[in-house]
């Protein structure tokens, strides 16, 4: 069998899997180290919705610099299927397991997802290491209006810590600190 005819084939298996929109849920894949990027180009083959959220870092070497899009949370995506279609996902090279808790896939909220979307667009988020402690607030104005997260102080200037639980990682952005109000 040639490789276009294994693409074939699969997305044929993978159309199997599809269902309703409303069944779907957020999941995070854990994948194999830096193959985040590939992980989601499989995943596109397969005709699976899938989101790598990415930052520009810059890197410099002896002899030159340059811009790179690197992974928020190293060595995880996200993907939105149903349950049944996570034999597809598993099946996926790179894929190591669906981040589970007790034994049960931990889905992630819309809103989750939207958070890290605007963060991301906004080419405002950076890794941060995940922080359990610290004063909870909520961001009341600008472009992360309702997002909440923790406050911490880096170089002089406030930022906020925005954690997703479910795969216990967090990121970090620049806030006003006239935006900031105490979460309820």
């Amino acid at each position: 069998m040639n490789w276009h005819a294994g693409v074939e084939v699969l997305e044929q298996l993978s159309l199997g899997y599809r269902i309703s929109h409303d069944e779907c849920r957020w999941y995070a894949l854990y994948t194999c180290p830096r193959h985040e990027k590939y992980v989601q180009k499989q995943l596109t083959v397969r005709a699976l919705e899938s989101y790598l959220p990415l930052y520009r870092s810059l890197r410099r070497w002896n002899d030159r610099e340059a811009w790179i899009d690197l992974p928020l949370f190293p060595g995880y995506l996200f993907v939105r299927v149903g349950l049944s279609a996570r034999a597809c996902v598993l099946a996926v090279p790179g894929v190591v397991h669906v981040v589970s808790f007790r034994g049960q896939p931990a889905s992630l909220s819309e809103e989750e997802i939207q958070s890290i979307q605007i963060s991301v667009a906004a080419r405002a988020a950076e890794p941060y290491p995940y922080l359990a402690k610290g004063k909870c607030i909520q961001i009341a104005a600008g472009p992360f209006r309702g997002l909440k997260g923790i406050v911490v102080r880096r170089k002089g200037r406030l930022r906020a810590v925005i954690s997703i639980h479910s795969i216990m990682q967090s990121f970090a952005v620049e806030v006003d600190a006239a935006d900031v109000r105490p979460a309820t």
